[in-house]
């Protein structure tokens, strides 16, 4: 088996992830990344919406796992198999805002505890680091403005939203002034930048 990375948005791909899925016996994945992937998949191809992760371990060897942006940032990297990495939403956001990856810790709230994930980004940034938070729809930018302006008062927040999508926007602001997502599609980058 394959888990393959699509991308964060639409032609995104790699050419090996093209290649990867276009030499598919059957390709698996979430509504998103299959229609991501859609134009590199061969005609008449199998194609499986996954309703049941665990059974994607059982998989065959033809198969391709597609994994949103990059199978290894909160992806389906997890799985065996070779991994066709992605372009992440990390990459484009840090691209977007012309920040370098050398000073980023990744932490991620989606679906998972947004207290500790707000507290682990607080405490990085609080070290001169930038954060990058993987955010799930939930996930209140302006907790973590608050969080954050108890140790970096100076510290700003970008919110990136559709990245690689028609209607990307990324808009950032202040601890005490916080961008609010419009998309339940966006990641967080927080840090004095």
């Amino acid at each position: 088996m394959k888990i393959v990375g699509v991308g964060c948005g639409p032609g995104m791909m790699t050419g090996e992830a093209i290649r990867a899925i276009g030499e598919a016996a059957e390709v698996h994945g979430s509504a998103r990344a299959i229609e991501l992937a859609s134009e590199a998949i061969r005609p008449g191809c199998p194609v499986h919406e996954i309703t049941d992760y665990r059974a994607l371990r059982t998989l065959d060897d033809g198969a391709v796992v597609l994994s949103t942006g990059d199978p290894m940032l909160s992806g389906l990297g997890y799985l065996p198999g070779e991994i066709v990495p992605g372009i992440s939403s990390l990459q484009v956001a840090l691209a977007r805002l012309h920040l370098p990856w050398t000073r980023v810790v990744v932490v991620s709230a989606h679906g998972r505890d947004h207290a500790a994930a707000c507290a682990e980004a607080g405490a990085e940034v609080a070290r001169g680091r930038i954060v990058f938070l993987l955010a799930d729809p939930t996930f209140a930018v302006d907790r973590l403005a608050g969080v954050l302006g108890a140790d970096s008062p100076g510290a700003r927040i970008a919110v990136c939203e559709s990245l690689g999508y028609p209607d990307e926007r990324i808009r950032v602001g202040t601890v005490g002034d916080p961008p609010i997502p419009s998309s339940p599609l966006f990641v967080v980058v927080a840090g004095i930048f």
